[in-house]
């Protein structure tokens, strides 16, 4: 993989050039940056998640003991260096103690979709030919066991949760109680080997395999090596401002790239706290309950907030209705005067600050996002108008634009800087430019290995170190970029 910093971006002006941050105090590798932070921050919380209506926190010497128990079972069980594990849970801890733990032996991670039939994961395992698959429960086992008999791959199958399946006995299936308790067992019999296994990964290895969608076709493995990764991490969070001491809510799906670098492995390499969400169902209410700092979602997610807060409104006495809509009008002339970079009369900004104090804050509290210094929104088009009503409320709601085959981030809209209808400006540590047909093009350290055993595919998303996004874009004259189309929508006369 190319290493030296590429040349400016074509395609606009690129101001002072590409700026690219290094990090030598965490390593080249995933295994590396997590086990720095360990020692670093070993008291310290890094997770919670909420059982029987309590949450509880783990620090990061109890997320590295589950991490290093884990990997040492992999080892104990011919698990080598380069060989593949594939995890089938929602998003839960065991979810992160499992993909460090296949990090930390050698191994490579993937995940696949809980949603996901017995069909899709039979041949998701038999394309990367996994021999160790993790599953949440007895739902998820029962596609596995289905699909066994035509993945011949297979040797071990590890359940997080056995509950329902106390009469249920396989010699290949084990308990991840019992796997993590044989690395336990491991780790006080030799205290060296852990240490060496950390060693084994290499920055240009392959880290992490995300399965596309397979919208035109059968799915794609995105190979991410670790260099991916950590580029992208200590890049990606210095322009984010994430630090230690933050909180955010997990909830998405982990196999998406969204939420594994830029939700879990960004949090790991900033320390901010991972608070795992109970399902889906309720992160309106875990959000009021962990009142983060910063938060990610999708466009369906900033949604269903806006509605439940026009539900709320509207429920609300004849003075709370004229109050709110007093106070987001005020707050809507203040939100266009800065989109369109024109001064606000002192008047406006006075009535603004009341406005905020007795209102708009009121609101951000209601819903738990009060503390909120910024909030992503990334994987799919935003409405412009719901961008404008989160910035009148005060919440800077920003767009972000990237792909899996470039490891998250590509594009990032900064507090501040938000202009409606683009997904910010080009991230400084890499390069992107239109092509003559209109097509975004991206290069740099975070764009990907290629496509799992697809070398033809490969061909044809990379060619002289440029990603073909596939997405029909522009760049104005301030650096904005702004998504038009897909290629493949296009009719070409």
């Amino acid at each position: 993989m190319n290493r030296t910093p590429p040349a400016e971006t074509d395609g606009h002006d690129p101001g002072p050039g590409l700026v690219i941050r290094t990090d030598s105090d965490i390593g080249g590798t995933l295994c590396s940056l997590f086990w720095t932070r360990v020692q670093q921050w070993s008291s310290e919380i890094i997770i919670r998640d909420k059982h029987l209506g309590v949450w509880r926190a783990l620090t990061w010497h109890d997320l590295g003991q589950r991490v290093m128990e884990v990997a040492l079972a992999l080892d104990a069980c011919d698990f080598k260096a380069g060989d593949i594990a594939c995890i089938l849970s929602n998003t839960n801890k065991e979810w992160l103690f499992v993909d460090l733990g296949i990090l930390c032996s050698g191994g490579v991670s993937t995940g696949i979709y809980p949603t996901d039939a017995p069909a899709q994961v039979e041949y998701l395992i038999n394309n990367c030919q996994a021999s160790v698959i993790f599953v949440e429960d007895e739902e998820q086992l029962d596609k596995v066991l289905l699909a066994r008999s035509n993945c011949p791959s297979i040797r071990k199958i590890v359940i997080f949760d056995t509950e329902g399946l106390q009469a249920f006995s396989d010699p290949m299936a084990v308990s991840l109680a019992d796997f993590s308790d044989q690395g336990r067992q491991l780790a006080q019999s030799d205290s060296s080997r852990w240490d060496e296994m950390l060693q084994r990964p290499t920055p240009d290895d392959l880290a992490i395999l995300i399965y596309t969608s397979g919208t035109t076709g059968p799915p794609k493995g995105a190979m991410i090596s670790h260099h991916n990764v950590v580029f992208q991490c200590v890049n990606g969070c210095s322009l984010l401002d994430q630090k230690q001491g933050d909180e955010r809510l997990a909830f998405l799906p982990l196999c998406h790239v969204a939420e594994r670098v830029i939700g879990a492995y960004y949090s790991l390499y900033t320390g901010t706290v991972i608070n795992f969400c109970e399902g889906p169902d309720t992160v309106v209410e875990n959000v009021r309950e962990v009142q983060p700092t910063v938060f990610g979602g999708v466009p369906r997610v900033w949604e269903k907030f806006y509605s439940g807060i026009q539900i709320a409104i509207a429920e609300g006495t004849a003075f709370q209705k004229w109050a709110c809509a007093t106070a987001l009008n005020v707050a809507f002339r203040v939100v266009d005067l800065n989109l369109a970079h024109k001064p606000v009369p002192w008047i406006l900004r006075a009535q603004y600050q009341l406005a905020s104090m007795l209102v708009l804050r009121n609101i951000r509290k209601s819903v738990g996002l009060d503390r909120c210094r910024w909030m992503l929104t990334g994987a799919a088009p935003v409405s412009p108008q719901l961008v404008r009503w989160y910035l009148a409320l005060g919440l800077q709601l920003l767009e972000i634009y990237g792909q899996t085959e470039n490891v998250g981030m590509a594009t990032v809209t900064y507090p501040g800087d938000v202009k409606l209808g683009t997904v910010g400006r080009p991230v400084p540590y890499g390069e992107l430019k239109i092509s003559h047909d209109g097509e975004i093009l991206l290069r740099g350290d975070h764009v990907f290995m290629g496509y799992y055993n697809m070398p033809e595919k490969t061909a044809e998303a990379i060619n002289d170190g440029w990603l073909h996004t596939g997405d029909v874009g522009r760049i104005d004259e301030q650096g904005y970029v702004s998504i038009t189309d897909r290629m493949k929508d296009i009719i070409i006369t």
